[in-house]
């Protein structure tokens, strides 16, 4: 049976053509954005995985950027307990030369302090971006992974680099806070809350400071520091020296609502903290000892005391140990990073291509299958044209 008003072939026609158009447009999507899997829509749970694996090579392409900078750091620290140890190898010629009595010991102990400056130097430089790993300043905390787990959990591994400490070492009372309130003492830092609108004074002791000894002031988290040099030492000033020292770097940091006066009037030193802002400041010191670092026995090497000399040898004998033990420390943690950076970088690339797999279009297979559907396209059209043409048909039979 035949009916104008109910064309089944046209509406067959029809439902084939959207279904050929669905799929044309989707292949075309896929050639153009070149991801089969573009959006959540089209597939929920292989889109979720895409975007938690992208997440990841972005947190390691981060990652990489730590280990390099990590790496740079180890590194300066490696090379320069490398050079101390080959300047406390010269220093221990010196000494053996200097076992001789027909020797000019003088002379041989004016190269044995240069030396020892050429060390502080080293040790002094031997940073990276601020983080020096040879001064006794602290250790290094290397970011290397996100490790995620089964349920989703995401942790961050770190690397621990302990530092060492071929500075002027531990810490000494050299100076004080008078007037203050609430002053603590923890370990080597005493500390105060210097309230708004007050003001409270710093005291520097001169006569227990010796050269190297290296004082550090932190006002409201900014840190200024003084090492007292021979010079200091020698003409008596070390108390007004450090004093004048600290002041010119705690002004240079510019701390909002700090004014820092000092009294030249007096031998001992006497710095002023004045509070003009509205908030409270932390302010706290420490006070680091020349000889009380890892080559701490670097003070008591003095060739021209005869009678030492064989007490030296075995003093120069330990800081070569010493020295040569944080370079092979340092050395070992280096190739560990370079390991960890080397297998980050393929992580990352093999991540990329797990997610290649599961969202980008088979190129080749969409295009043979974009020729097909245009031809299916073709056909769907012309074959909707002769349904609809069917019910004219039927004008004949009216004839």
């Amino acid at each position: 049976m035949s009916s104008i008003l109910t064309n089944t072939s046209a509406m067959v026609a029809l439902q084939t053509l959207k279904g050929i158009n669905s799929s044309l447009a989707k292949t075309q999507a896929e050639i153009s954005t070149g991801k089969t899997v573009g959006s959540a829509k089209d597939n929920a749970a292989v889109w979720a995985i895409s975007k938690v694996m992208e997440s990841d090579v972005k947190g390691f392409s981060g990652i990489s950027d730590s280990l390099a900078l990590g790496e740079s750091t180890v590194a300066v620290a490696r090379k320069a307990s490398e050079t101390i140890t080959d300047l406390l190898t010269q220093m221990k010629g010196k000494i053996v030369a200097a076992q001789e009595d027909n020797v000019d010991r003088g002379k041989i102990q004016t190269d044995v302090q240069a030396l020892k400056d050429q060390i502080a130097s080293v040790v002094g430089a031997a940073q990276f971006n601020g983080l020096n790993l040879v001064n006794g300043s602290g250790n290094a905390s290397i970011l290397s992974s996100l490790d995620r787990d089964s349920s989703g959990g995401v942790t961050a591994s770190k690397i621990n680099v302990a530092g060492v400490d071929f500075s002027a070492g531990g810490y000494v009372a050299a100076a004080a806070f008078t007037g203050a309130t609430g002053v603590s003492t923890n370990g080597d830092t005493q500390s105060f809350a210097l309230n708004s609108a007050g003001s409270d004074d710093m005291v520097i002791d001169g006569s227990v400071l010796a050269a190297g000894d290296k004082i550090s002031v932190t006002v409201g988290g900014k840190t200024a520091a003084y090492t007292v040099t021979q010079d200091d030492v020698n003409t008596g000033n070390a108390s007004e020296n450090v004093a004048f020292g600290l002041k010119n770097s705690i002004d240079a940091m510019n701390i909002s609502g700090l004014e820092l006066a000092y009294d030249d009037s007096t031998t001992d030193g006497t710095l002023t903290f004045t509070n003009n802002g509205t908030q409270d400041l932390s302010v706290s010191a420490q006070y680091k000892n020349a000889d009380a670092g890892d080559l701490s026995l670097l003070a008591t090497i003095d060739v021209t005391d005869a009678g030492t000399l064989g007490a030296q040898l075995t003093n120069i004998e330990t800081m070569i140990q010493t020295a040569t033990q944080a370079a092979a420390d340092f050395g070992s943690v280096e190739s560990r990073i370079e390991a960890q950076a080397d297998f980050i970088s393929s992580l990352s690339d093999s991540m990329k291509a797990g997610i290649g797999a599961l969202v980008d279009a088979d190129m080749e297979e969409a295009s043979a299958r974009l020729q097909a559907l245009q031809t299916q396209q073709q056909l769907g059209i012309q074959a909707l044209s002769i349904a609809n043409q069917q019910p004219q048909s039927i004008l004949s039979l009216f004839r």
